[in-house]
């Protein structure tokens, strides 16, 4: 009997993730101060990874990912799952070098096999990245979870963080977004996977960019962050909050997969979708009238996203080219404003 991983969970991908705002609320709490100068980027403003530094010329990228089946096929999670983790290296300009793997099996519930072609598709992408799987964690568990810790290296000097925007920079996004409203579709029965799988390719593609890339061009990022669960608005006002900038972002230039306005309108939808709104609305400040479908692609939950990049406005139009080679969907979709007393500027 063939069983679909979405059934077998509550929420799948990047959407499982605690609300931004609960996060905030109880980090802020918490006292991150860190006696060791080495450490170059921890938690404090929501960056991809932690960076430490080994010497002046190389430093250690660390994090960790992990999720609820998004897709039904086992392969395919596997891929998505890895690609998801792998992602949080790149978007620090960093490059993976080894993984280890993080495991919850409800051995009673399903086959070894499903196991396998999990692993299967994981190592798929960790052999893409040239990186190398060393080992990992496993429990007996409810419901099937799997990621990776990676860790990776970067030049001190070339590390890419949410604090570089810069006014003036022009904002590229590197993949088209409706990743937690088509896989709730999926879920819901509304789809197939054979129906989404612009997006099961996207989320299973590697955000790897740099060896498309000159120097010069790798030195004209000044700010890079990955989207996933918190969605458009949430990762570019973390961007933004960082960065003491506004985003000015245009709706109508951020690429969308084929259905998800479709699924959108059927109403596919997750807690995502409404507790992302919540952590931003305050911040973002609307103009004009979008339509309710276009407003909550803004919002919805993206796995494995693509690349948000803050890119100095002389280089946008080359570095532009020289992604669509691998990313097609890829798009300037804004620009870095002066502070203007918010942090998200939205355009219809």
């Amino acid at each position: 009997m063939e069983i679909k991983l979405t059934q077998t969970v509550q929420k799948g991908g990047c959407a499982a993730k605690i609300p931004a705002e609960t996060l905030r609320e109880i980090l802020g709490q918490l006292d991150f101060s860190i006696q060791d100068p080495n450490v170059l980027i921890d938690g404090r403003d929501f960056d991809d990874a932690g960076i430490y530094r080994i010497n002046d010329s190389i430093a250690l990228v660390q994090t960790l990912d992990f999720f609820t089946p998004i897709v039904d096929t086992p392969r395919a999670f596997g891929k998505i799952a890895a690609a998801n983790a792998l992602s949080d290296v790149y978007a620090m300009g960093g490059i993976p070098k080894t993984a280890m793997a993080i495991l919850a099996f409800p051995s009673s519930a399903l086959e070894p096999n499903v196991l396998k072609e999990v692993m299967e598709g994981a190592l798929s992408k960790i052999r893409e990245a040239k990186c190398s799987l060393i080992g990992g964690h496993s429990i007996d568990d409810e419901t099937l979870k799997f990621g990776l810790s990676v860790t990776g290296t970067v030049n001190p000097q070339s590390i890419w963080s949410n604090t570089g925007a810069r006014t003036g920079d022009h904002l590229i996004l590197t993949k088209a977004i409706g990743t937690g409203t088509l896989c709730a579709g999926l879920k819901n029965g509304d789809f197939a996977e054979s129906d989404i799988q612009d997006a099961i390719e996207s989320m299973s593609q590697l955000n790897q960019i740099q060896d498309l890339l000159s120097p010069e061009e790798l030195h004209s990022i000044h700010a890079a962050t990955d989207i996933t669960g918190f969605g458009i608005a949430g990762h570019s006002y973390q961007l933004a909050r960082a960065s003491k900038v506004t985003l000015a972002l245009e709706l109508s230039s951020i690429p969308l997969f084929e259905k998800t306005l479709e699924s959108i309108r059927a109403e596919n939808l997750t807690r995502a979708h409404h507790s992302n709104r919540i952590y931003t609305e305050n911040h973002c400040r609307v103009l004009g009238k979008p339509a309710k479908e276009q407003l909550l692609s803004f919002f919805d939950p993206q796995t494995s996203g693509g690349l948000l990049l803050s890119v100095d406005a002389d280089h946008s139009a080359v570095l532009l080219k020289k992604i669509q080679s691998r990313f097609p969907r890829a798009s300037i979709i804004g620009r870095v404003l002066p502070h203007q007393g918010h942090e998200l500027q939205l355009h219809d």
